[in-house]
């Protein structure tokens, strides 16, 4: 098996705490050449595959290092900056904003976020602070407050994340008469939009990134996993993604994939899953302490029923 990348005691144990993981941490020394797996630690020796965009994927790899697995990067999405175009009306809605245009904004991902103030910077524009801003999951609410908004303006479901889970929310039922905006990529949903509309809001939304199928993937990487019997699980987070990594593929590794633990964070992308045919899907918490949470409960099983697809040789 191979071995589980050398970090230390406390970059282990804090990933760990941050994602509601616990157990014992042990690492090697900087002198030991390969550190061996601890077998105590919930996802040792599992090999996890994680398909967030590259830009994203970094602390839920690490968080399955520090406890022993091992992560394979796969993204699934790429993210990209707007046209010359789209980002002059990108430049158009933030001197609105910023102008005191807008009673509320809604940003439908860290994503957005990071776009958005990366385009207000390029203006020597400032997020107005008193602006109520709306976001449904909690990387979306670290990223705001990262970027120095209050977290007294924040309004973010604390159980449902998702659109329905934030049109649920008091903030957002008396929206008569207000102007809202909404930052978002490229397509996307049109729920809030039209709920918002039909409450008596007047929406705007501008596109502040672009999502494409990644230009290459390294599918050799998955295969050999596969061949060796040794991966265990797949994290997907975007049901758009999982449309991308099955249209990867070919008809050789499609009943690989449809075998393969596959850990979602939302009931939409499991459903999706399971319309793709893919035969075990585990739904688990929110965002990626409940994608942590949900691989530590499903592997702590795994003695007596190993999942992993075998080899086809």
């Amino acid at each position: 098996m191979p071995a589980v990348p050398n970090q230390s005691n406390q970059a282990a144990q804090t990933a760990q705490a941050e994602h509601g993981v616990t157990a014992p941490i042990t690492t090697a020394t900087a002198t030991t050449a390969a550190p061996a797996t601890d077998h105590r630690l919930p996802l040792a020796g599992r090999h996890i595959v994680v398909t967030r965009p590259a830009q994203q994927a970094g602390p839920l790899c690490a968080a399955i290092e520090a406890a022993g697995g091992v992560a394979v990067p796969f993204p699934v999405l790429a993210i990209h900056p707007v046209d010359d175009t789209v980002e002059a009306q990108l430049g158009h809605a933030l001197e609105s904003l910023c102008a005191g245009r807008y009673d509320l904004a809604i940003f439908v991902s860290p994503n957005a976020i990071i776009h958005t103030f990366a385009a207000l910077q390029r203006r020597a524009l400032q997020w107005p602070a008193t602006l109520p801003v709306a976001v449904v999951g909690k990387g979306s609410e670290r990223t705001l407050v990262e970027q120095g908004v209050s977290p007294t303006r924040i309004i973010a479901p604390s159980t449902r994340f998702d659109s329905e889970g934030l049109l649920a929310l008091p903030a957002l039922q008396d929206t008569a008469g207000k102007q809202v905006i909404i930052f978002r990529g490229d397509g996307g949903r049109e729920l809030t939009t039209l709920t918002l509309r039909a409450r008596g809001a007047t929406v705007s939304h501008v596109t502040c990134y672009r999502r494409s199928a990644p230009g290459t993937a390294p599918l050799n990487v998955l295969r050999q996993l596969w061949q060796a019997g040794q991966l265990d699980a797949i994290t997907m987070t975007s049901s758009e993604g999982l449309r991308h990594l099955h249209n990867l593929l070919d008809d050789a590794d499609r009943p690989l994939l449809e075998r393969t633990p596959l850990f979602a964070p939302h009931l939409r992308i499991a459903e999706s899953a399971r319309q793709l045919g893919c035969l075990a899907v585990i739904e688990t918490g929110a965002g990626d302490p409940g994608l942590l949470q949900g691989l530590a409960a499903y592997f702590a099983g795994a003695a007596a029923h190993d999942p992993r697809p075998k080899g086809t040789d």
